[in-house]
């Protein structure tokens, strides 16, 4: 599936498993590099040729994105448009709803317009937006039917994504969701700051660090494409909330409007037995 295809997702919604994976921080730049470099062998089974689809985020920081994300608002492609959605909320006024976009009546998120489709929907939150601790940190993981939290999920933690992917994978190959279709979501922590422990020697944050972790991520990402190929068909779409600066024009960090803040990778793809 590439770039320019526009799926049906009517077609697709309620015949296929759903997954959404956010690769929480990570940089358009370092995602290609590493796909260029043959670095991502799990990913680059499901990218086009070209690799990532280059797109512009609607939000410079975790908060934001997803709020957009859940109204169904993701990425857009970074050329001129107007560009056709996957999903939409029904509202008067939408350029950008086409006859392939799945369309969700009288909800606020798209979450809650699933679980209308008859699917069951997960939570596997990651950096501190989905930790659940405070009213804040639980905003989002309340639209789903459950939702998981653990410090070994968050930024600190190495193991990270492996931790997250085994639960995953765990909650879809259970009795309970055998039969049902879900919706899956993954806020991926191990891209954000610090990531320096996934390159030996390292003893501050860099570009070539947040590409080591996503090298991590890759790997780890292996048995979650396995458990949904053993379900069946499925849709996913993986991409970044946003980007991150390591000192270019003398910025840090993200919630700032810097092109390798608001430039991030996308790709949706369809993962078949």
């Amino acid at each position: 599936m590439s770039e320019h295809d526009h799926p049906d997702m009517r077609g697709i919604v309620g015949d296929h498993d759903l997954l959404l994976i956010t690769l929480d921080t990570l940089r358009f730049d370092a995602a290609q590099r590493c796909f260029e470099r043959g670095e991502l062998p799990v990913l680059s089974a499901y990218l086009p040729a070209s690799g990532w689809e280059r797109r512009h985020t609607p939000g410079s920081f975790t908060y934001a994105a997803h709020a957009a994300f859940f109204a169904g608002f993701l990425p857009t492609p970074a050329r001129p448009g107007p560009h056709p959605r996957l999903f939409a909320l029904d509202f008067e006024g939408s350029e950008t709803t086409a006859p392939g976009t799945y369309v969700f009546r009288d909800r606020a998120d798209i979450v809650s317009g699933l679980r209308d489709a008859g699917y069951h929907t997960i939570c596997i939150g990651g950096v501190g937006f989905f930790n659940k601790r405070n009213p804040l940190g639980s905003q989002f993981p309340n639209l789903f039917d459950e939702s998981h939290w653990q410090p070994e999920f968050g930024v600190t933690a190495a193991d990270s994504t492996q931790r997250q992917v085994a639960l995953a994978c765990e909650r879809l190959r259970s009795a309970e969701l055998r039969e049902r279709r879900s919706f899956v979501f993954i806020n991926v922590s191990a891209l954000h700051q610090p990531n320096r422990h996934y390159l030996a020697g390292a003893d501050h944050d860099s570009l070539d660090s947040h590409c080591a972790a996503l090298r991590y991520v890759d790997a780890a990402l292996a048995p979650l494409f396995a458990a949904l190929r053993g379900r069946g068909r499925a849709f996913a779409i993986v991409c970044s909330d946003h980007g991150t600066a390591y000192g270019e024009d003398g910025y840090h960090g993200h919630r700032l409007a810097h092109d390798v803040v608001m430039t991030v990778p996308y790709a949706h793809f369809l993962i078949s037995p």
